[in-house]
């Protein structure tokens, strides 16, 4: 199979003269992010789940450490228990098809999901790590999903909760290489989040370092991530928080209930010394914050921490409190020379990023996001309903909320012939669990284009 590392098609162009840097640091160079167009394991042999153990012949591990293309499908229903473990996924050209399994669907519990490689597609997975009953500052800190010096991926349609470092994040190593070039290739790009939900980070739980609810961290010199249409509630910060160097772009995204940071950009300098600063770039186009029970008053969209600059694009994005009062667009952490510069153009914009006026947002993504919204468990409807009703509160404990699912087992053979294999939609419009028409997202150009790239 062809490796896929094109840029997807783009509709708009980044501007030709870039900002004026920090004194002492380089010009800002003309972004290539944007996304990825890869394909995962499209193509592939398909690999069936037929067990819910956590190791072992027939179970999601040993689908994830199978070697080349592959399609990972699910026959059975229920909770993976991983034990206080992560799950690595090691192997390139990867698809998971969670919408695959019969109702309820794939939780993982008690753990989370490091993804180390590159052309990965992984949809419809829910994945609640929680404390576990650790006690605090014990040294329990896993995140529920990062990837790790990974690159065209694909996380689409997932729930990420309690996690007790981030709930979703794009991570690797900011310094390896000799240069930019290498430092930016060498730690996580490419990376698309779409239409998922990552909420309830815990609090003071057993992460070594104290309070840690954070939604998703973007480490330094990360470049070509895309946030499309993904819900961050009840995380105290990080929604997200950029690190230095970082290229992204933010569309049509929901912010509820952050407590201390909404958005933020932070090149630290205690991070970075014996090397250049190298400036972030964010666009950041018709998102919504909207202010919850944990929110400190007069919270900002953005924020800026640290000692480098950071070129903004902003346009069409709503930030309230939770009585609809407007909050700032702007604020700062640290007393530092870090500068907002003002970006004439957007920086580039995938050709399927759809982008809805802000006032349709809400609307759009309480119906759409997260794992299987045609067959949601009590966690994500819960959560939900109460971003909805302007409820919920940051927690430290998952007990508070019910803890731990235990959905009785279910399953259903996988029938190769009921579904659409290169894109993994059924072919009777119907998933497993839906059991009305309901407007859900369902394959669209967007997806393709995701996955394949402008056709010629």
């Amino acid at each position: 199979m062809p490796r896929h590392f094109l840029i997807a098609a783009l509709v708009l162009l980044v501007g030709n003269a870039a900002p004026a840097a920090a004194a002492g640091s380089p010009a800002v160079e003309v972004p290539v992010a944007g996304g990825t167009a890869t394909r995962g394991g499209a193509g592939g042999r398909i690999l069936r789940v037929t067990n819910l153990a956590a190791d072992g012949p027939g179970s999601f591990k040993a689908a994830l450490d199978a070697k080349g293309p592959r399609i990972v499908v699910f026959e059975v229903g229920g909770v993976i228990d991983l034990g206080r473990t992560t799950l690595t996924i090691n192997e390139p050209y990867l698809t998971v098809a969670g919408q695959t399994a019969p109702s309820p669907g794939i939780t993982i519990i008690r753990g989370g999901i490091d993804l180390k490689t590159h052309d990965v597609i992984l949809k419809h997975i829910r994945v609640r790590t929680g404390r576990d009953g650790q006690p605090p500052l014990s040294g329990w800190e896993a995140d529920s999903l990062s990837t790790v010096a990974a690159h065209d991926v694909i996380i689409d349609h997932c729930s990420f909760t309690w996690g007790i470092d981030e709930n979703m994040s794009a991570s690797g190593p900011r310094f390896n290489g000799a240069n930019l070039a290498e430092w930016r290739r060498n730690t996580s790009h490419n990376i698309i989040f779409s239409y998922n939900l990552a909420a309830e980070g815990l609090a003071n739980a057993s992460h070594p370092k104290g309070e840690h609810s954070k939604g998703s961290l973007i480490h330094d010199n990360a470049t070509g991530i895309v946030f499309w249409r993904n819900i961050w509630a009840h995380n105290v910060e990080r929604s997200p928080l950029l690190k230095g160097g970082v290229q992204a772009v933010m569309v049509n995204n929901l912010i509820y209930d952050p407590g201390t940071r909404a958005v933020h950009y932070n090149l630290m300098n205690l991070e970075w010394v014996g090397h250049r600063y190298e400036t972030g770039r964010l666009t950041a186009i018709g998102n919504v914050l909207r202010g919850g029970p944990s929110t400190d008053a007069g919270l900002p969209f953005l924020m800026l921490g640290g000692d480098g600059d950071l070129a903004w694009f902003g346009k069409d994005n709503i930030a309230v409190d939770k009585h609809g009062q407007p909050l700032p667009m702007f604020g700062r952490y640290g007393e530092t020379r870090a500068r907002l510069v003002a970006l004439v153009r957007p920086d580039p914009l995938p050709a399927w990023a759809e982008v809805l006026a802000s006032r349709d947002v809400e609307t759009d993504v309480l119906a759409n996001a997260g794992a299987r919204p045609w067959d949601r468990d009590m966690h994500d409807t819960r959560v939900l309903f109460f971003i909805a009703e302007g409820r919920g509160e940051i927690i430290d404990d998952e007990a508070v909320v019910g803890g731990y699912p235990a959905p009785a087992p279910t399953s259903a053979p996988f029938v190769e012939a009921d579904w659409d294999l290169a894109t993994m939609a059924p072919k009777s419009g119907r998933y497993p669990g839906q059991t009305a028409d309901m407007p859900i997202e369902t394959l669209s150009a967007r997806d393709r284009a995701m996955r394949e790239g402008p056709r010629p």
